[in-house]
């Protein structure tokens, strides 16, 4: 994350905390970033320096400017003006950051072979939240080479649940023994 993303997304922050909308511009900009994901070429399009700036900025109005909180419609238009759109994501984590400290909220990565059911995801945000003390937000992914167990990321720390772990660690302890 960029200096510049980490002002930006923290001055929204600092801006709609005073204004009581964290919570509401947090759901929002998750949603844009998702939007933006989804279409890069809608970005790249916002981007375009050929496009006069004032008809860059009326496709973010046209776009959010009746669905999404008004400061965060203007966040974006100024972005686009200062010719720093690609911070967007950025802003993102920095105001992602900021919130979860604020409301005792702990991101958590687990990764498994197959996806988890719903109830399975609140079992173990359940089981993450008393080892940590925080509510937990839980990022799922899924990777084929995990074969069976949990991949847990918490907070900088690595829970590692995978049968490929235990296998590394069995074998680590052959190699002591027969050497």
């Amino acid at each position: 994350m960029t200096q510049t993303a980490r002002l930006y997304g923290g001055s929204l922050y600092e801006l709609a905390a005073e204004e009581q909308l964290t919570g509401t511009i947090f759901t929002q900009m998750k949603e844009i970033r998702g939007i933006f994901r989804e279409m890069p070429e809608y970005v790249k399009l916002l981007r375009e320096p050929s496009i006069p700036k004032e008809e860059r900025i009326g496709l973010i109005e046209a776009a959010f400017g009746e669905q999404a909180e008004r400061y965060l419609v203007n966040f974006l238009k100024l972005l686009c003006e200062k010719n720093i759109l690609q911070e967007f994501a950025g802003c993102c984590e920095e105001f992602t950051r900021r919130y979860h400290a604020d409301h005792n909220i702990a991101e958590a990565v687990v990764t498994s072979a197959v996806p988890l059911s719903h109830e399975q995801m609140e079992k173990l945000k359940e089981k993450l939240g008393k080892v940590s003390g925080k509510e937990i937000s839980l990022i799922q992914k899924t990777d084929p080479s995990v074969l069976a167990g949990l991949r847990v990321e918490l907070e900088g720390k690595l829970i590692d649940g995978t049968v490929q772990s235990r296998l590394d660690g069995l074998s680590k302890k052959l190699n002591e023994i027969i050497v």
